[in-house]
Order: structure tokens, then sequence, then C-alpha cells
């Protein structure tokens, strides 16, 4: 009997043993996934601050870009410029007339020497002093920067042409590589203007400094090509007698410096430039 006791009490520990062992493996089995589990979000958490530290790091490299940019851009030479064109004829009866300027960066953008007049509002500046349709026009061109018309004198209150002792101005903002260019009607012709060439006038020296002060040695009288040229002050077809705008005989031609035989005036207008920093 006591043998079979003590049988049985073996067989229980055996027992509970193995129960023991079974309900500790699995508890073993759970701590490992949980290491692991463990060990794989440390492994992305450090994933993520690597991920985050290069974007970081691009994110001030972009940065430093832009504000090296900036800088760039705040060394490029630039001033406020300041245009008069003066009538400075002895002849009450010369008179210039509203114009177009421009500033641009690149091509000929009010006319090319040796071409026909574009239709963009040459011809109306040009035949009949009015600069409203080349000023709009050139606001499309290519490289334009900043356009605008001038039509009112100094100490004027109303538009009207410049009479000899008279003067327009304006204003414009440029920097270097830019150019400038106007054209103003030679009011007692047939489509004759004062501009410069089609190129404009650099802005700039080579040094980087903004241009001062006489610039007539620039400008030239042009033909228009769009209207067949009478005697200046005498013709029916221009506008101090013309019954009305785009009356005369067209031309067909090509814009050039004027060369019809007859005799123009010399001193007419004067131009000056003025920059400030």
């Amino acid at each position: 009997m006591q043998k079979k006791i003590l049988t049985l009490g073996f067989i229980t520990l055996l027992a509970v043993g193995a129960c023991g062992t079974r309900t500790a493996d699995p508890e073993a089995g759970s701590t490992g996934d949980e290491m692991m589990a463990e060990e794989e979000m440390m492994e992305g958490e450090e994933d993520k601050m690597e991920s985050e530290e290069m974007a970081s790091d691009e994110s001030m490299e972009e940065g430093e870009t832009s504000e090296e940019e900036m800088m760039e851009d705040a060394m490029v030479p630039h001033a406020d410029f300041t245009v008069k064109i003066e009538n400075i004829s002895e002849d009450e009866t010369v008179l210039l007339a509203p114009g177009a300027w421009v500033v641009f960066s690149e091509g000929e953008p009010i006319f090319a020497a040796g071409e026909p007049d574009r239709g963009l509002g040459l011809e109306a500046l040009a035949e009949d002093g009015d600069p409203s349709g080349l000023s709009a026009s050139l606001g499309e061109y290519m490289g334009v920067i900043e356009t605008g018309a001038f039509n009112t004198p100094i100490d004027a209150s109303d538009p009207g042409p410049l009479a000899p002792g008279g003067s327009y101005a304006f204003e414009f903002h440029a920097e270097e590589g830019n150019r400038f260019a106007f054209a103003t009607m030679f009011v007692q012709s047939n489509d004759l203007f004062y501009a410069s060439d089609g190129g404009g006038i650099t802005l700039f020296t080579e040094e980087g400094m903004p241009i001062n002060g006489d610039i007539t040695e620039f400008i030239s009288l042009w033909d228009a090509g769009t209207e067949v040229n009478q005697a200046p002050g005498e013709g029916p077809d221009q506008p101090p007698r013309q019954v009305g705008p785009d009356t005369g005989e067209d031309e067909m031609g090509v814009i050039h410096l004027v060369d019809d035989g007859f005799i123009y005036p010399e001193s007419v207008i004067r131009v000056t430039i003025s920059a400030m920093l």
C-alpha cells in the first residue's frame, strides 16, 4: 500500500512537472516574440530618424541655395532711371508728338531696320502721333520688361504735342543687361519718327554702372516706310494739315533712316537720362 502511494505521488509530481513545463513554454515563446517585435520597432524608429535627418539636411541645403540665389539677385546692378525728352528747336512750327517707350532684355521690340512695319502700332505713331497701340503691343513682345507711353508735357495739364522749349519725362526701373528704346513722331512729316536703332540703348556700362547724361547721339530720324513723304511742314497729308488720320498715300516700304532729298532741321530733340541707385 505504501508503495502504491509512493508510486502515485511520483506520477503526480511528474504530471505537475509536465504541466508546469507546458505552461512555461508558451510564456517563453511569447516573451521571445515581444523581444523580436521590440527590436523591429527600434529598427523602424532608427530608420525613421535617419530619414528625417536626411530630409532635414536636404531642406537645409535647399534653404541655403534659396538664400544664395536671393543674395545673387540682390547683387545684380539695378537702378531707377528718369528719361527727359526735350524739343530744342527754335522754329515754333516744329513739334514732337506723344510717344512710346520700352525696357527689354532681347530682340528689337519697336522695329528692325530694313524690314517693313510689323503692324503693331508703329504706323499710327509715325503717321498720326498716336502711341497707344504700340505701347499696348510692346507689352506682349518677348523680352519686354516694362513699357509705357508719354503724352503730357511737363507743367502741362493735358496731353498734347511738344512745342519748342517743352519736355516729356518718364521713369522706369531696370537692371544690368536691360536696354531701353523709345519712339516719337516728327510731327511736320508723313511718317517720320525719332528713335535709337532697333536694338535700343544699353543701360549699364561693362563695369555694371548705370548710364547718366545726354544720349542724343544715339537718336536718329527714321522713316517708317508706310506713307509717301511730302515736303516737311508743307504736305497736305501731315498731321497739322490732314483731314484725318491715315490719309496719305501708302508707300509699302521698309523702315530706314530718312533719305528722301528733303531738308530737315538738324537740332530738334535732346534726350537725357539720369539714374538713381
